[in-house]
């Protein structure tokens, strides 16, 4: 049995078709007529979905809105474009994390524009910056405090502005792009669940990557340059889980993005009262091995921690324990 973030238990219900998650291997050995009839199946799923979630967890209580979280990954790029096509979306939210690539905030902002969709651009009420300033720069082990202060708060706020924020009569869905294949972590996404005032709902739980290469070829859906260059959304750089070289490799491309981070490091270069090691940008990805998060947040995916590793306890402003290596870079994938 699942919980709710009230701690209230519930069984979902399972929608009246059956499944169509299948593994990507099985996909990719399709011909292209079956995959695009296949991808048809999948949009009709993604309507079904949405309306099985209002029916079974919106019942005696009034949706008020339906909300896409769009990152400006091209996959959340695509779900709001699925979500427009079938006349479901109402809103599109995103977080304003303070330390993401401002391509990324302004092509969220033509495409809703164009497309005629209010947005909810949320900051946290604690900057990046001031974590920085108090803590130094977060590795591995601090991937889920991140998530939690620079995202998950911004969705919280966002309650408010649609209206349902500690409405026990109101509901607002989340209409989320997770996916059971990105990885470990997401195998068992739900389709829908509860969180007190909010539904979440992920219609893209049962597609694969080339799924959705698949609807992008047969629609005009707008590519992230972001997303194409640096194969992230863009909107978190937060430095968790960099890779090597990570902020080299960003800043050829945006160079703002490494400035910013730049100006950061040097207002704590000489903090004494910060271990050595977090006065710099993605430092866990030079320690070898890297300490996995005890925590994922709900819209972590390309965040990749080894699969079966151990869970150790800490958080940010604690120190990180080595017990297994680190992944990918932060963010959705492209």
């Amino acid at each position: 049995m699942r919980t709710d973030k009230r701690g209230k238990g519930y069984v979902q219900p399972e929608p009246p078709r059956h499944s169509l998650e299948l593994p990507a291997a099985e996909v990719a050995a399709m011909s292209r007529a079956e995959r695009v009839a296949r991808v048809g199946q999948l949009v009709d799923r993604a309507q079904e979905l949405v309306d099985c979630a209002v029916t079974e967890l919106g019942r005696d209580k009034q949706i008020v809105a339906r909300a896409v979280l769009f990152s400006g990954g091209n996959d959340s790029t695509t779900l709001l474009h699925l979500m427009r096509e079938l006349g479901i979306v109402t809103h599109a939210i995103h977080a304003n994390t303070g330390i993401g690539i401002e391509d990324t905030r302004r092509f969220v902002r033509e495409v809703v524009a164009n497309w005629g969709i209010p947005l909810i651009e949320e900051r946290p009420p604690v900057s990046y910056e001031e974590l920085v300033l108090t803590n130094g720069f977060p590795g591995p082990a601090h991937h889920y405090k991140m998530y939690q202060r620079l995202k998950e708060r911004c969705l919280d706020q966002a309650r408010k502005p649609l209206g349902v924020h500690r409405s026990r009569t109101l509901r607002a869905l989340y209409i989320a792009g997770r996916r059971r294949e990105e990885s470990e972590r997401r195998s068992d996404v739900p389709l829908y669940e509860p969180d007190g005032s909010v539904i979440w709902v992920s219609p893209f739980a049962e597609w694969t990557k080339l799924d959705l290469n698949t609807y992008r070829s047969e629609h005009d859906v707008p590519h992230n340059r972001v997303a194409d260059l640096v194969h992230m959304s863009g909107e978190c750089g937060c430095g968790s889980f960099a890779k090597e070289d990570e902020l080299e490799m960003i800043g050829d491309w945006f160079p703002e993005f490494r400035a910013e981070v730049e100006r950061l490091e040097a207002l704590i270069a000489h903090r004494t009262d910060i271990p050595a090691e977090r006065r710099k940008w993605g430092w866990g990805a030079y320690r070898g091995r890297a300490r996995p998060p005890r925590r994922m947040g709900r819209l972590c995916s390309s965040c990749n921690v080894p699969r079966n590793v151990g869970t150790a306890r800490g958080g940010y402003g604690y120190p990180a324990i080595p017990l297994g290596r680190a992944g990918s870079v932060s963010g959705e994938a492209a």
